[in-house]
């Protein structure tokens, strides 16, 4: 009997041995690669996901003649050709990508301004137009800078004179996009009032985007009953800072805010938005939820709150990135406001980063600047992710059965992706097929989408039997009509 007892021990701990053993694999095997991709599903639970992007390549400055990065900003593309904002070494790094390797081109350091040798301090950001002018937000010396294709200075900005303009407050452009009228947008260090607007002759214009006020409710009774002293000492409700911004391949501006506020809901803030050239926020937000990053998070530990987002760029098939420097993650959404898919995180792995502060589109893949480490992280595109891009971009065309068929396959590849239902469903409505698109929406609990389908069901479906419906309706008439004369003959005779 105790030998009995012994060996069912000896199984049970064997067993449960097994169990934790093929648990520690699974557990391994799902997160062992070079990051972790996943999505949230339509219940709002994140959900493992193929990668859409592998990590390629990370580079430094030690890869080149020019030395290691310092504190590097900013990055910008053109082409093939990536500028880097390298802040800490007061200069501009350009590096071109061929045949699937990056070489080092120059540096802008220096430059000749009005027959004096000039020098760039701090630069936070770089913008070259198509015609190959470069705007560089000197941030250490008060001005953006302006030079010609031939590196020779075309203009200086600097603070302008406007009564608008804060005389206490020091002019420190940080960020910087130009459109093709040569308009400047630049985000400026302490300025609420939006992005500042400077013409094609360098003249300021005013303020683009402003943020709404937001304030507390209960904060705001306490100040009209407040002494004047005590208001002084309060907190001023002034609009949010931006602290990023792109152009998208329409001229649009795309914009993050970032979210510091632990008691404002992160949707209420709308830490992405797309302005028009009133400034309008026009940004779609059709998703689950708003494009926000991440949906929950903890209250303490070392990467808490929620989602900070420091960059956006933006894809020809209107999918923009945004970068998340709170847990180090990229956020891709569509053009509808629904995530794609996020990767990312924080570590010392590839992949994964300790303070990453901008991303940029180059051709097929992503590159990431890591601030603190002085890298550039470079991601390639999956089967995955190109089926997605794919999916999308054939939609915007109009190849709906061509979309519909890419999300198919997308579908092979992960049978839990929600958008790739919700991509067959938009496609389906397209096509008027309204009933199969009712039926993927309902699939993902898409209500919106569902409405518009139904409605449109709704109305087809009237429109194909309104003929029978008519004839029903005339044949109840005229049956009620003859009974009705029935019943009154029938009265008549039994009168007569």
């Amino acid at each position: 009997m105790k030998l009995v007892k012994k060996l069912t021990t000896v199984f049970a701990f064997l067993f449960l041995a097994s169990v934790l053993l093929d648990t520690a694999t699974i557990q391994a095997t799902s997160t062992d690669g070079n990051h972790y991709t996943y999505i949230y599903d339509c219940w709002g639970y994140d959900r493992e996901s193929p990668d859409a992007y592998s990590v390629t390549r990370t580079i430094t400055g030690s890869d080149f003649e020019c030395g290691n990065f310092k504190e590097p900003s900013s990055l910008y593309v053109r082409g093939n050709d990536m500028y880097v904002a390298d802040t800490g070494n007061n200069r501009i790094v350009l590096l071109r990508y061929e045949n699937d390797k990056f070489h080092y081109i120059r540096e802008i350091k220096k430059f000749e301004n009005n027959g004096v040798e000039d020098s760039l301090k701090q630069p936070q950001d770089v913008f070259v137009t198509k015609e190959g002018d470069t705007y560089i937000a000197d941030t250490g010396n008060s001005r953006i800078v302006h030079l010609n294709a031939s590196g020779k200075v075309s203009k200086i900005i600097t603070k302008p004179d406007d009564e608008t303009v804060s005389s206490d407050d020091g002019f420190l452009p940080q960020k910087l996009v130009v459109d093709s009228a040569n308009r400047i947008f630049t985000q400026v260090q302490n300025v609420n009032k939006g992005f500042m607007e400077f013409a094609s002759d360098g003249s300021f214009t005013g303020y683009v985007g402003a943020s709404e006020v937001t304030y507390n409710f209960f904060q705001y009774l306490w100040k009209m009953v407040a002494t004047s002293e005590q208001r002084s000492k309060m907190e001023l409700f002034v609009p949010t800072e931006y602290n990023n911004l792109c152009l998208d391949s329409e001229g649009f501006i795309y914009a993050t805010i970032g979210v510091t506020d632990e008691g404002k809901a992160p949707s209420a803030a709308q830490p992405i938005r797309k302005l028009n050239a009133k400034g309008t926020d026009i940004l779609i937000r059709n998703g689950y939820t708003d494009p926000y990053g991440d949906l929950r998070w903890t209250a303490s530990g070392e990467m808490k709150g929620a989602s900070k987002f420091v960059d956006v760029t933006c894809l020809d098939n209107d999918v923009y990135y945004a970068l998340d420097n709170t847990r180090g993650r990229v956020f891709a959404y569509d053009f509808q406001g629904n995530m794609l898919y996020a990767f990312g995180g924080h570590g010392y792995k590839a992949g994964y980063f300790i303070n990453p502060v901008a991303l940029e589109d180059l051709g097929n893949t992503l590159v990431v600047l890591d601030s603190k480490l002085g890298s550039i992280s470079q991601f390639t595109l999956t089967e995955f992710g190109t089926y997605i891009n794919e999916g999308l971009a054939q939609y915007k065309i109009g190849n709906y059965e061509e979309s519909a068929s890419i999300w198919q396959k997308v579908l092979k590849l992960n049978g839990n992706y929600d958008q790739a239902y919700i991509g067959i469903g938009r496609a389906y409505l397209r096509q008027k097929s309204y009933k199969q698109a009712m039926d993927q929406f309902k699939l993902k609990l898409d209500s919106t989408n569902y409405s518009k389908a139904y409605k449109l069901y709704r109305k087809e479906w009237f429109e194909v039997h309104i003929g029978a419906i008519l004839t029903v309706l005339a044949v109840i008439i005229v049956v009620g009509f003859i009974i009705s004369w029935v019943k009154k003959a029938r009265k008549e005779v039994e009168r007569g």
